[in-house]
């Protein structure tokens, strides 16, 4: 497997918009806090966070292959079948490639949970501090807010063991972890 040293060289390689980097790392941080909660490898679960939208400044016009042309884009062996199972999986609704594990379910609910809590942070004076998980659910009920986020993956933290409150909670730690290199401190 690779490191995470190389992982996030991939990453800036694409050249990406610094909203998607922050989301990157954003999912790393949820996935490898999801990991050690649940059980997991925290660096096999962090680093497919990180990676599983390589693909997407090259995908954007071709979402069916979004997740799925990662694999040329990695090095052999760089990633085990299992992760790249949970990218392919996590744009499922595109791909066709359906979740079925903890880790596929664990990364499509901390990918859509970053959009909700960092669109949250932004309209708060104090961005992260404070955060609460009622506050998110208040606004996982306005569909109007972070219109694009789709909620139902977020809801999908239970198929991966963990119920909304406390994911919600780790979630929120997760990324007030990496708040300040990702614009949200």
């Amino acid at each position: 497997m690779i490191t995470r040293e190389t992982a996030l060289a991939l990453v800036l390689a694409e050249n990406p918009n610094p909203g998607l980097i922050a989301h990157g790392r954003q999912t790393e941080a949820v996935m490898r806090a999801l990991a050690a909660a649940l059980g997991h490898d925290p660096e096999l679960w962090g680093i497919t966070g990180l990676l599983h939208d390589l693909d997407y400044p090259r995908t954007a016009a071709a979402p069916e292959h979004h997740g799925l042309a990662l694999r040329d884009a990695l090095p052999e062996g760089a990633l085990p079948e299992e992760a790249l199972h949970a990218i392919a999986a996590h744009n499922d609704e595109h791909t066709g490639v359906a979740p079925g594990t903890a880790f596929d379910y664990a990364l499509r609910a901390a990918e859509s949970v970053t959009g909700i809590i960092s669109a949250a942070a932004l309209v708060r004076p104090d961005r992260m501090v404070g955060m609460a998980p009622k506050s998110i659910k208040k606004k996982m009920k306005d569909k109007a807010f972070a219109a694009s986020v789709r909620r139902a993956n977020i809801l999908e933290c239970e198929k991966a063991g963990l119920a909304l409150d406390a994911f919600l909670a780790l979630a929120i730690a997760a990324i007030a972890g990496v708040a300040a290199e990702t614009g949200l401190a």
